[in-house]
């Protein structure tokens, strides 16, 4: 009795949809292309400002880890939701020029007591330097990383501007974390 009651509810459905449009004018076939195509580049926009960025890697301060011509989806939500962590590899607003990018790794968080002996980064008292990265020789005092702020260093530490340089980052200048890199196909990673 079910079965037959849904069949019917079907074929019902179907001669409801099938009656003419009576007094009811179609729209010229162009403007459903046209509200498609807008609709879709609205989602797009709203999708990159919101949520992901593709961003391409221009220099080679995260070498041996990224490299120059790099394509990454950069993750714009989580920390919204979440904490950023140690280790992190993140595209920020570069502090002296915001209109410019930077991917970093965040080495110290909150609360954090970061310094460099020689090259090697101490994070509260312990050293950190699990990250496959290119050492320098650079001594630097050691300081606390305050509320809201992040140290950030790039892998390749003889060429790269990080917080050596300009300073620790306010979390406001994180655009994201680093989720994927899609390009070369051959380094696909994900982090």
């Amino acid at each position: 009795m079910l079965l037959g009651f849904r069949s019917h509810a079907s074929v019902h459905s179907i001669e409801r949809s099938a009656t003419p449009l009576v007094g009811k004018r179609r729209a010229p076939r162009g403007t459903r292309f046209v509200l498609d195509a807008l609709l879709g580049a609205t989602l797009m926009v709203v999708v990159h400002l919101f949520v992901i960025q593709v961003s391409v890697v221009k220099g080679h301060s995260m070498e041996p880890c990224l490299h120059d011509g790099d394509r990454l989806v950069v993750d714009r939500v989580s920390y919204n939701l979440g904490e950023v962590g140690r280790g992190d590899v993140v595209v920020l607003r570069y502090p002296r020029n915001p209109a410019v990018d930077f991917v970093k790794r965040i080495v110290a968080v909150p609360g954090d007591r970061v310094a460099m002996q020689q090259g090697t980064l101490w994070v509260n008292g312990e050293v950190a330097d699990d990250y496959g990265s290119i050492a320098d020789d650079e001594t630097m005092a050691a300081q606390v990383v305050p509320a809201e702020h992040f140290f950030v260093l790039g892998d390749n530490r003889p060429i790269s501007c990080d917080s050596r340089e300009f300073g620790l980052v306010p979390q406001e200048l994180l655009k994201g974390k680093v989720r994927v890199r899609f390009w070369p196909l051959a380094n696909a990673t994900l982090f």
